[in-house]
Parts: structure tokens; C-alpha cells; sequence
């Protein structure tokens, strides 16, 4: 079963900067709940092929893994991915500008799950998506104080 969850967002703050602060792996901890550390295998500052660690925690379990940057287009999106574990994903970040100089920020996560994962993939879906909502809710809250 393919795992496949969008989540969106408006954010009253320009484009540039939701992009800048969202693709900047050392602010991950800030908002994303369950990123414990984020730390840079390469050097700054985030480009194609620039790779970052994190540690986790979801689902009751501690998970590390590495993303590697695939795609980016400054401002407008990142493409990244892990291979690693029984659950390979992309996450991509897509930033569009909104009215009244806002933004539309997509958070999207895919992948396949195998072994054991494969046989959670629903219940896995359904805690990435309520995750991933509150996470964008908590990145509006700090760029909109």
C-alpha cells in the first residue's frame, strides 16, 4: 500500500520567508513535534544533494534517518528523501503565494512501506496526516507572531 498525505496551510507571511524558514533543517525542531534533533551532513545551505540527519519519535518508536535533497527551487519547493528503514519517503514542500500576501504552503509525504510497516500503513497514514496538520499549524503560529 502506498502511502500518500498532503496537508495545506495559509500563512500570513510572504512567500520567500515561510520557504526560508521551512527548508532550513535547523528550524525543523521548532516546528515539527516529533523531530527530537536535526543535524547537517553536508554543508549549508540547502541545495541539491545537501543531506541532513533527524531523530524522531512517532508512533511510540525512535527512528533516525537521513534526507537527501532532490529537487529545489528556491521559494517555491524542496523535494527531498529517505531510503532508509522499512519506510522509505519523500516529502516534498510546495510554497504558492496567497492573497493579501500570504502563503499556501502543501506539505506532502509519500512512500511504501514494507514488512511490518506495510501491514500499519493505514493506521501509519492517518497519524502522519493529524502530525503533519498540527505541525503546519505550529510553523503558522510561530511566523504569524
Amino acid at each position: 500500500m502506498v502511502v500518500d498525505v498532503v496537508t495545506k496551510i495559509e500563512i500570513s507571511r510572504p512567500r520567500e520567508e515561510v520557504a526560508a524558514f521551512a527548508a532550513d533543517p535547523a528550524k525543523a525542531t521548532a516546528w515539527y513535534k516529533n523531530i527530537e534533533a536535526s543535524e547537517w551532513e553536508t554543508r549549508p545551505p540547502v541545495g541539491v544533494g545537501s543531506r541532513f540527519r533527524f531523530r524522531a519519535r512517532f508512533l511510540g518508536r525512535t527512528l533516525d534517518y537521513t534526507y537527501q535533497v532532490q529537487e529545489i527551487e528556491p521559494g517555491t519547493r524542496i523535494v527531498m528523501a529517505t531510503t532508509q528503514g522499512p519506510f522509505p519517503m519523500q516529502t516534498t514542500y510546495i510554497w504558492e503565494d496567497a492573497a493579501d500576501g500570504a502563503t499556501r504552503m502543501t506539505l506532502r509525504n509519500t512512500g511504501e512501506p514494507s514488512g511490518f510497516a506495510a501491514v500499519t500503513a493505514p493506521v501509519m497514514t492517518r497519524a502522519m496526516r493529524k502530525a503533519n496538520k498540527a505541525d503546519l499549524r505550529r510553523l503558522k503560529a510561530l511566523l504569524e507572531r
